[in-house]
């Protein structure tokens, strides 16, 4: 027989195993955390939930759509979505030929297919396209319905080969941008002018509700293209996106997006190819961006807004896509107030004498916001025109914004990258002596043909591993 005293002992020997155990593991998952961000990656890609379907078709046709590129199709995109959500879901087929329509809004467990040579023209009429709840440039407002709109819906889709085509030109949607080369001259109205843009950023700083935020007709705000906001399990394949009035592929405040295979080909005012805002986990795969902005632009709210709201995007990844024409191939920013974090990219190809940067965070004291933890690997670029890495707390596009919010940005690693026409700077990168530009690691790197090696102020901890610009081992800078 055991005694009491034994037992006890044995007892304090097991719990003391466990407890070392569990301290041990607990440093290996950490330890696995920190060092291999690349497995974190895996996990979130295991995580997000696919969207699915019941195998039934709802064509627009049997709706009353006609394909003459000429008849307005709205109801009957309204009237195929309905029978399909009511019946449990499916595809609302939009069979071969040019359907025009006004706003389309979809239903949860409805995807939107277009067939191979279909095509939805969007009109450019604003009064085709209702006032929803929606943002514009990281403020919430009320105002034109983005051209594809879904809010509060879950496991919906656009899929298909077919041509999403936003019909916006110099003489429609482009010209409120207020740009001389959009069409713009002295007279014309537009986004600029003084009761617009500014009025909704000054009632955002002012806490005026969203609701009484009415914007829409004589504000001259763009919409959106493709936006999800408040969505769950979404995807988005295949489709070919062109001619977009502003945004075009916007998630807003949505989790578990999946974007496979899409093609943007527009080069408007504002064309950012894909706008993640407040929203988390995201994949970017195999598509095509050829843009008259950025590419990819990780946004995060703006200023008061994005603080009111204060939901940071995170888990973004990128993996497989090619990167043409835009001011960056993967930006954070910079509408980024919320904070952004957890953003991978890997196995991209970027290239083109009008593409300004590769990776670029922007933000200002106005802005705010901690971007951290953004890792980088598997590039092929060929001709970048600004630079390899930009990294701004000084953003200024429409004049000074400054504020009492000074961002943070650190943890940024580039790895495995190859450019052979690397611009101006291979890092250009300026924090506040206060938040330094925090823990820059460029391993494995070589880029030709540029003119300078870095432009640095305020930053803290730069490494260069292996690193090789203009034929030269870059050498270590002591911090």
């Amino acid at each position: 027989m055991i005694s009491n005293k034994a037992l006890t002992l044995r007892s304090i020997v097991l719990f003391s195993a466990v407890t070392i155990l569990i301290l041990s593991c607990g440093k290996q998952v950490s330890s696995v955390s920190e060092t291999s961000p690349w497995k974190k990656m895996d996990l979130i890609i295991k995580s997000i939930p696919q969207t699915s379907f019941l195998n039934k078709d709802y064509s627009i046709t049997d709706f009353g759509a006609v394909a003459d590129g000429k008849t307005m199709n709205t109801e009957a995109f309204v009237k195929a979505i309905k029978a399909c959500a009511e019946n449990g879901g499916g595809r609302v087929v939009v069979p071969n030929g040019k359907f025009l329509t006004g706003a389309i809004h979809l239903e949860s467990n409805v995807n939107l297919h277009l067939e191979d040579n279909a095509e939805i023209l969007f009109s450019i009429n604003p009064k085709d396209y209702p006032i929803v709840h929606t943002s514009w440039e990281g403020t919430e407002v009320m105002n034109y319905s983005p051209l594809i709109y879904a809010k509060n819906k879950t496991n919906v889709a656009i899929t298909g080969k077919g041509t999403l085509n936003g019909q916006a030109n110099s003489s429609n949607w482009w010209v409120w941008s207020g740009g001389k080369s959009y069409g713009w001259q002295k007279g014309i109205p537009s986004q600029n002018d003084p009761s617009n843009r500014e009025v909704l950023v000054d009632m955002a700083e002012k806490g005026v509700p969203v609701s009484e935020r009415v914007f829409g007709e004589g504000r001259y705000l763009r919409p959106s293209f493709v936006e999800f906001f408040e969505c769950n399990t979404v995807l988005i394949k295949d489709v070919t996106i062109i001619n977009a009035p502003f945004w075009i592929l916007h998630p807003l405040k949505s989790n578990n997006i999946i974007i496979d295979g899409v093609t943007v080909n527009s080069h408007g005012p504002n064309n950012d190819g894909c706008d993640p805002e407040y929203s988390q986990n995201i994949i970017i795969k195999n598509c095509t961006f050829n843009t008259g902005d950025d590419c990819i632009a990780i946004k995060a709210g703006r200023d008061a807004d994005g603080r009111r709201v204060a939901i940071p995007s995170k888990n973004i990844i990128v993996q497989n896509c090619k990167m043409i024409d835009g001011h960056g191939g993967v930006v954070i920013g910079s509408e980024i107030s919320a904070g952004v974090n957890n953003v991978f990219v890997e196995d991209c190809i970027m290239d083109s004498p009008n593409l300004d940067r590769v990776i670029r965070i922007k933000t200002n004291s106005k802005r705010g916001g901690v971007i951290e933890d953004v890792f980088v690997r598997n590039l092929e670029v060929g001709t970048v025109k600004e630079c390899v890495l930009k990294l701004n707390m000084f953003y200024n596009v429409y004049g000074a914004q400054t504020g009492n919010f000074i961002p943070v940005i650190r943890n940024i690693n580039l790895e495995n990258i190859n450019v052979k026409n690397g611009g101006k700077y291979s890092v250009w990168a300026e924090g506040y002596k206060e938040s330094p530009v925090e823990n820059i690691t460029l391993k494995n790197v070589v880029i030709h043909k540029v003119d300078s090696i870095y432009k640095l102020k305020n930053v803290k901890n730069i490494n260069f591993i292996n690193t090789y610009i203009n034929e030269k081992k870059v050498e270590p800078i002591k911090n």
